[in-house]
């Protein structure tokens, strides 16, 4: 059992700084998600499976360092920086550059997708920029149980950065589809093409502008976390990091029962918002078939709907119970996404299609960005409570000592099921397909599918949570 302490908080100045860090994260990786298929596949010319494969590397060795480094920040002893701040300068630098250098490749020859120098210097690019990216993720996720230890702050914690995470996103998408609605033929986009050459012009832009800002999110957080209260620990021990703890600690969290379903959920959704990220600008393409000013069309409802359905799930999370809530939050994205299935009908009226794509999207992008209001305190919630269950008398040694490796097990799950979602659609969108309205439509209703498996994982957590 563990001592009982004075919990603390993270509030004014320093709830913003560490909640900015989700701005920059936030902002890397949904372009990254977003665009960098539709980029190598539509403009690059590389061969979609080639691309895939880029991406499940990605995602895969980003999943195998989360754990690695999930153990390897817990059994930091803390220094004077403190005990996971260092990691995050430790990081920054090589993942600044490398997501720069993901908009400069070579292009793939004309009549030849399967190129592999263009391949290889993606994969290898892409893997530095994973590693680095994952480093960074993990020590920033792991630090929201030691900062802010009530439901009150996490809540507040959890706002801020879903928040965040939806200016990112409106950011992240906005500046991409305004180059898509500057493009005289959508469809035809490769590099050689006049569409393409745009696309090459203004993609390397927003990406270096996109990492500067990035790496001043997150050196705010840096100088926004306060870690002292390691060295004031008297419980506090060096811990000599052996591959058989490593391995022992990496399972803690996997036999946790409650903690298993949540991380099923990282998994499911994972699967559904890569599907989305990946198959949206081609089913505004394809589908929809949106010209020049009709992207922005997708603009304003990305923007409006995140943000009402934000507040809207903001304003009745108070006093009910966070489980419950995040059920019906997942009830709606299952349905909405099975509604996709809507477009596979030949419309007569333009009109009617723009009113049925509003309503779907809105719901669906709504809710996936209200699922930080519920799985940030549920996460940080299960996290505590097994450092309560720990034979460690300090609360804050106990956290410290498991914090890590538990996020770290949960981004583990998350790129697996991203990866598994890009390898999916990586060979679904081989040749002909990727151009099919048919097949984009059908694999974008696949979200349904896992939201359902997301929400069955989630009734069986029997935690209840309120404010």
């Amino acid at each position: 059992m563990v001592e009982d302490i004075t919990p603390r908080e993270l509030l004014g100045a320093r709830l913003i700084g560490y909640s900015l860090g989700e701005f920059g994260i936030s902002l890397m990786n949904i372009l990254l998600g977003t665009f960098i298929f539709q980029f190598y596949v539509y403009t690059i010319n590389l061969n979609s499976i080639l691309v895939s494969i880029g991406i499940s590397l990605n995602l895969i060795i980003g999943a195998l360092f989360s754990v690695i480094f999930g153990v390897i920040i817990d059994k930091k002893r803390p220094g004077k920086l403190g005990k996971r701040r260092p990691f995050l300068l430790l990081g920054l630098p090589t993942w600044v550059v490398a997501n720069i250098l993901l908009w400069f490749p070579p292009y793939a020859p004309q009549f030849n997708s399967i190129y592999w120098p263009t391949a290889i210097y993606y994969w290898i690019i892409t893997i530095i920029a994973s590693i680095s990216g994952t480093l960074i993720l993990n020590v920033y996720i792991a630090m929201l149980p030691e900062q802010s230890q009530t439901h009150k702050n996490r809540q507040k914690v959890s706002s801020n950065r879903a928040a965040f995470a939806i200016i990112a996103s409106v950011i992240a998408l906005m500046l991409p589809l305004i180059v898509q609605s500057l493009l005289e033929d959508p469809e035809n986009v490769k590099w050689w093409q006049a569409s393409g050459k745009l696309i090459l012009f203004y993609m390397p832009i927003i990406g270096i502008t996109f990492a500067f800002f990035g790496f001043i999110s997150i050196l705010l957080t840096f100088f926004s976390v306060d870690e002292s209260f390691h060295n004031k620990s008297s419980s506090i021990k060096k811990n000599n990091l052996s591959i058989k703890t490593a391995f022992q600690q990496m399972l803690l969290p996997a036999k946790d029962k409650e903690f298993r379903n949540f991380l099923s959920i990282s998994f499911f959704n994972s699967v559904s918002g890569k599907t989305l990220g990946i198959l949206i600008i081609p089913f505004l393409a394809y589908v929809l078939k949106f010209r020049e000013s009709e992207f922005f069309i997708y603009i304003i409802v990305s923007i409006a709907s995140k943000f009402i359905w934000f507040f809207i799930w903001k304003k009745i999370i108070k006093k009910r119970d966070l489980v419950k809530l995040y059920s019906l939050c997942l009830i709606f994205s299952i349905f909405a996404s099975f509604l996709e299935l809507l477009f596979l009908i030949e419309f007569t009226s333009f009109e009617l299609k723009i009113v049925l794509f509003i309503i779907i999207l809105s719901t669906v992008l709504g809710s996936l960005y209200a699922f930080p209001l519920f799985s940030l305190p549920l996460g940080a919630t299960l996290v505590n409570n097994a450092a309560l269950k720990n034979e460690e008398k300090n609360i804050n040694t106990a956290i410290s000592n498991l914090s890590g490796s538990y996020y770290g097990l949960s981004t583990f799950l998350s790129s697996l099921g991203q990866s598994f979602a890009s390898m999916m659609l990586g060979f679904i969108l081989v040749g002909p397909n990727e151009r099919n309205p048919l097949i984009i439509t059908i694999s974008l209703s696949t979200m349904g599918l896992f939201y359902l498996f997301s929400f069955f994982s989630l009734k069986r957590i029997k935690v209840e949570i309120k404010s």
